[in-house]
């Protein structure tokens, strides 16, 4: 049976790794907790190039006009999400719901 240190410890190398997988993907950490352990990451909103999506668009007749709308919308905006450890230890994630 495992001592309730060594679990926090297992927990805690965890986090870390799941944060600094997560800070290689771009993100920003805002806010960090190691006693409860959560922390509230941001990534910065892309600047979309819609000469260079235009073009792409008519050369592939329009086709590419879904990908550019998706690039728009969805992955050009800034993002928060909550990154913590529940009493089990898992990982899990969550979106912010910015104000």
């Amino acid at each position: 049976m495992k001592s309730n240190t060594s679990i926090t410890d297992e927990n805690l190398s965890k986090f870390s790794s799941v944060l600094e997988n997560k800070t290689n993907h771009g993100f920003i950490v805002v806010e960090r907790n190691d006693k409860l352990p959560f922390a509230v990451l941001m990534k910065k909103k892309q600047k979309v190039n819609h000469f260079l999506n235009f073009f792409i668009c008519c050369a592939t007749l329009g086709l590419w006009s879904f990908a550019w709308i998706y690039i728009t919308r969805v992955s050009s905006k800034a993002r928060k999400i909550v990154v913590a450890i529940d009493e089990d230890g898992n990982t899990f994630e969550e979106k912010c719901y910015m104000g």
